[in-house]
């Protein structure tokens, strides 16, 4: 077996043990393009060596998706069969893993009327938040990852061969997701542990308010009462651990929604809906986005913001330090999975209800009430580096260094 060969068989079981963890008798449900065939199907085979009863497909083609914002008819793009719609629901009632694939071409829909876009993001978004809800509530297990797709791959080495690009970009997810190491089920338990220290630290802490400086950016923004810090791996309803993203580098929470005020300018691209977004500027009032600029990618940054009333509000507060493996690529990813997890980051929408103490088990009208922003989207951009300070306030007013030139300012130990 080639070393390749070996780092992809890891990366599988990696996905499937740390990510999703497949369960004995449990379902398996992907979502992949078919330009990821090959490794599906190491993954396939590797689930149902782990027990796994059965592995349902849900395949996509990126050449199709283009042809189909395209030509077909806008009311084509603003409707989701109700059997996609059934579909999704099903597996999640039955209780199966979800593992979404994503190489993700970055430049996909460049060209396409950003309306167009929007009207289908907006409309699969409405469609699927019954099943959204068991995902952001961690009611089942569910994990991103990446594979190099050939256009991905030639975004991030423009310079290589169609073949060197894409063999590039496999050794990096190798390497940053520790696919590479001689036990990665191991080195991902130590990692979950380090993250661990993390979020217990801050929510012991319990700052009532971060405040952000940064070359563009002077942010404060207000962390709602019984916030709840999560990172690495997390239990579902029933108790089963699982990491969301791999890789993921980040601890997280929620801001509070009314409690946003100052601007902050982002640090890397942001990849939405297959077109980039760059160079952009949002400026908070009491929680919501009252101005905002773009060099690149404008309009469909404002039909982003004009989804519904929470997408101008944030949902998510994510601390990464920029000596994460990714930031020390050196690489610009151009996918939200792999640059979030270089960055400190903020997301533009629905809020994880498991980010409050008791938010899963409260109504949108009690989520309301604490401060837990709601929406159709949630949306992740990057605007941490070198240059950011983080400062926290306690309860008491004193404010303590968190973290200072991009790194953490706070000895975990």
């Amino acid at each position: 077996m080639t070393n390749f060969q070996q780092n992809l068989e890891k990366y599988a079981e990696l996905v499937l043990r740390k990510g999703v963890n497949i369960q004995d008798k449990q379902t398996l449900m992907i979502s992949a393009p078919t330009e990821a065939v090959e490794f599906v199907r190491v993954v396939a085979k590797k689930a149902y060596e782990l027990g796994a009863k059965d592995v349902h497909m849900n395949w996509m083609d990126e050449e199709l998706t283009r042809l189909r914002y395209e030509h077909a008819p806008l009311e084509v793009l603003e409707t989701v069969p109700q059997w996609v719609v059934d579909k999704y629901d099903y597996f999640a009632e039955d209780g199966a893993a979800v593992l979404s694939i994503k190489p993700s071409n970055p430049d996909l829909l460049k060209g396409i009327d950003a309306s167009r876009i929007a009207a289908s993001n907006k409309a699969s978004s409405q469609a699927m938040t019954n099943f959204r809800n068991y995902t952001m509530n961690d009611r089942l297990t569910w994990c991103v990852a990446s594979v190099p797709g050939k256009e991905w791959a030639k975004k991030i080495f423009p310079d290589a061969t169609e073949e060197d690009a894409v063999e590039k970009l496999w050794e990096q997810i190798f390497r940053i997701t520790r696919a590479n190491h001689e036990d990665p089920i191991a080195s991902w338990d130590e990692h979950n542990k380090t993250l661990a220290k993390v979020k217990d630290f801050l929510n012991k802490k319990n700052f009532k308010k971060l405040i952000y400086k940064a070359p563009g950016t002077d942010l404060e923004l207000e962390l709602p009462e019984n916030h709840v810090w999560k990172g690495g791996a997390s239990p579902t309803e029933k108790g089963i651990p699982f990491n969301a993203n791999i890789p993921t580098e980040e601890v997280f929470s929620m801001p509070h929604k009314y409690g946003v005020n100052g601007t902050v300018k982002n640090t890397k691209p942001l990849n939405y809906g297959g077109n980039l977004v760059d160079n952009f500027t949002l400026t908070f009032k009491d929680g919501k986005i009252v101005d905002f600029t773009a060099e690149e990618g404008y309009d469909t940054l404002k039909h982003l913001l004009d989804t519904d009333e929470g997408a101008r509000r944030l949902g998510e507060v994510a601390l990464v330090p920029h000596e994460s493996p990714i930031s020390q690529s050196g690489l610009i990813f151009y996918n939200t999975l792999y640059d979030e997890n270089a960055s400190c980051h903020l997301a533009l929408g629905k809020a994880y209800p498991t980010s409050i103490q008791g938010g899963s088990n409260m109504n949108d009208e009690e989520l309301d009430k604490h401060g837990v922003n709601n929406s159709l989207i949630h949306v992740d951009f990057m605007m941490g580096s070198a240059e950011l300070d983080i400062d926290g306030v306690t309860a008491d007013g004193k404010t303590e260094a968190v973290f200072r030139q991009g790194s953490w300012a706070i000895d975990f130990n």
